[in-house]
């Protein structure tokens, strides 16, 4: 009859993970893909990923931070001892099959975690594009400016 294959409806989540796919390889990124707050948030919501801010320990706490989300700090010297550090607490966490998706001020920290991790072997690593305040000069964007959930202290 109608001779071609029957489409199968995706998933909100695979719809997602196609796009972040899509935007690492169009950004020649080396991680699994890089999504918008939005995004992260609704794959969260549908425990599909888990968030892992990077920040320092004062912007978690008095900027404010997505609930539950763990906070592991991204070294900003690029020591390797940090770096190794970083890496560690990962490991001792979140178990490599595991889709992370890391956040940061506005998306440039968690790009380097994502990579690294990608490289240590978590091909599930991902990058929440504008952070959690997003860049200032490009006005509100990001977590909170995208009116998701968040808390201070």
């Amino acid at each position: 009859m109608s001779g071609g294959p029957i489409p199968q409806e995706i998933s909100e989540a695979e719809a997602i993970l196609a796009r972040a796919s899509e935007r690492a390889r169009q950004m020649g990124l080396g991680y699994a893909g890089a999504v918008t707050p939005r995004e992260a948030h609704d794959l969260r919501e549908g425990g599909e990923a888990l968030i892992v801010d990077v920040r320092t320990p004062p912007e978690w706490r008095f900027v404010g931070h997505v609930p539950d989300a763990p906070l592991i700090e991204w070294p900003r010297d690029g020591e390797r001892s940090a770096l190794q550090a970083f890496v560690n607490a990962i490991r001792e966490r979140f178990d490599p099959s595991e889709r992370l998706l890391l956040i940061c001020r506005s998306g440039v920290r968690s790009h380097y975690a994502a990579e690294l991790l990608a490289r240590m072997g978590y091909p599930n690593a991902y990058n929440v594009l504008e952070g959690f305040e997003g860049e200032h000069a490009a006005g509100a964007n990001g977590w909170r400016a995208a009116g998701l959930p968040w808390k201070k202290g």
